[in-house]
């Protein structure tokens, strides 16, 4: 009786009800809020050089995290990778575009989150990121942007191509300027010295 109460949608509004121009006005709210909150927290618009650079290569320039995209870039679109498979495993019921803003809004208060002091302090101590002063707010709905970009990747993929999307962008960081998000996330968690010392000679 359950599922047959689904499928008229009497027990799941979320299971219908969203068109897609719906979801694209709420993602821009989203945006929009997250912009907000950051400009409140007293976070810089764009970069203090009075520049927007389509893209720094530098893993410890002045400019990283404050430009359109670097080479962190990378690791919110893995987020994007991630979110889409963990919200189809635990929420498939909903529909994708529902699935989209829930990806949506914990990607933004991540975005939040991680321009907090205490975040921004805890990169400088424990990860490659030691002159991190935290992301200029077009950077972080540069972000956003790049997650949802990724979310919306793994929708068309097929799972085989996600998954080796997913480490071809984690083993080219890797590579190029020793860092990605699994090591971002093991040494924000649980720094590692040797590690660290890895990354250091970059």
């Amino acid at each position: 009786m359950i599922d047959t109460a689904l499928q008229a949608g009497l027990l799941c509004y979320p299971c219908k009800g969203m068109t897609r121009s719906r979801a694209a006005f709420a993602a821009i709210l989203i945006l929009v809020a997250a912009a907000a909150i950051l400009l409140a927290m007293g976070r810089n618009p764009m970069c203090t050089c009075g520049t927007i650079d389509l893209w720094v290569g530098e893993r410890d320039s002045a400019r990283t995290s404050q430009m359109l995209a670097d080479w962190y870039s990378l690791s919110h679109i893995v987020h994007g990778l991630l979110f889409y498979a963990a919200l189809w495993l635990v929420a498939r019921r909903l529909l994708p575009e529902w699935r989209f803003l829930i990806a949506l809004i914990i990607e933004s208060a991540w975005e939040v989150t991680e321009n907090t002091p205490f975040i921004i302090d805890r990169y400088r101590e424990t990860t490659a990121a030691l002159g991190y002063t935290g992301d200029s707010v077009i950077n972080s709905l540069s972000d956003i942007l790049m997650m949802a970009a990724g979310f919306l990747i793994a929708r068309k993929l097929p799972i085989w191509a996600s998954v080796a999307l997913l480490i071809v962008l984690e083993v080219v960081p890797l590579f190029v300027i020793r860092d990605n998000l699994t090591l971002n996330v093991w040494n924000l968690l649980a720094s590692n010295p040797a590690v660290a010392a890895w990354q250091a000679r970059h």
